[in-house]
C-alpha cells in the first residue's frame, strides 16, 4: 500500500488574532494527485478554526466529532478538545483513524492526536504534518523579529516551509480570526 504523506498546517496567534493556513498538496509515494485541497475549516459559528493533517476522511471524521463536543460544551476548545482525544484514544473505530488535528481559536491552539494528546505548545504557534519543524522555525522568527501580523506570519512561514519540505507546496488557504469578536473569520 502507497503511503499517502502531506501537508503543513500552521497557527499564528498574535494581538488577540488567530490565523490558520494549510497547503494545498496532497502526494501518495512519489506522486503529487492534488495540488489545491483543502485542509482547514472554521467551526462554531466561526468562532473556532481547525485544520488536519493525515487521511482526509479520517480527518473529516474527526471534525464532525470535534465540532459535535463544540457544541455541547458551547465552544470551549479546551474541555472539546479533551473529550475529543479521551474519545479518539479509547473508541475501538476512532482508534484507526490517521490524522492529527491543529485547532484554535482567539485564546489557545492546540494539537490533538490519536494517542490522546492534547498539546498547548508554548508560545503562539503551532504546526503539523510534514513542514511542521520548518514552518514552526520560521514563525518565531518573524514573530520574534518583525511587527508583522499574525496572517503575514503566517503566509510567510508557510511559504518557506513550502520552499524546504516537498510534501508542501504554496498554494495556500488562509483563515482568520481578528481580534474583534463581532467580525467573522476572515478567507
Amino acid at each position: 500500500m502507497v503511503k499517502t504523506r502531506a501537508t503543513t498546517i500552521l497557527a499564528v496567534r498574535r494581538n488577540g488574532a488567530l490565523a490558520m493556513a494549510g497547503d494545498g498538496q496532497v502526494t501518495v509515494g512519489d506522486m503529487i494527485m492534488k495540488q489545491t485541497a483543502r485542509k482547514i475549516r472554521t467551526l462554531h459559528k466561526g468562532q473556532v478554526v481547525a485544520g488536519f493533517a493525515g487521511a482526509v476522511a479520517d480527518a473529516l471524521t474527526l471534525f464532525d466529532k470535534f465540532e459535535g463536543y463544540l457544541e455541547k460544551h458551547r465552544g470551549n476548545l479546551r474541555r472539546s478538545a479533551v473529550e475529543l482525544a479521551k474519545e479518539w484514544r479509547t473508541d475501538r473505530f476512532l482508534r484507526r483513524l490517521e490524522a492529527q488535528l491543529l485547532v484554535g481559536d482567539r485564546e489557545s491552539i492546540l494539537v490533538l492526536s490519536g494517542d490522546g494528546e492534547v498539546i498547548e505548545p508554548d508560545g503562539d504557534v503551532a504546526a503539523i504534518g510534514s513542514g511542521a519543524g520548518y514552518a514552526i522555525a520560521a514563525a518565531r522568527a518573524l514573530i520574534d523579529h518583525t511587527d508583522m501580523t499574525a496572517a503575514s506570519i503566517t503566509r510567510a512561514a508557510l511559504g518557506i516551509a513550502a520552499d524546504l519540505c516537498i510534501y508542501t507546496n504554496r498554494n495556500q488557504e488562509l483563515v482568520e480570526l481578528k481580534q474583534d469578536a463581532t467580525q467573522g473569520p476572515a478567507v
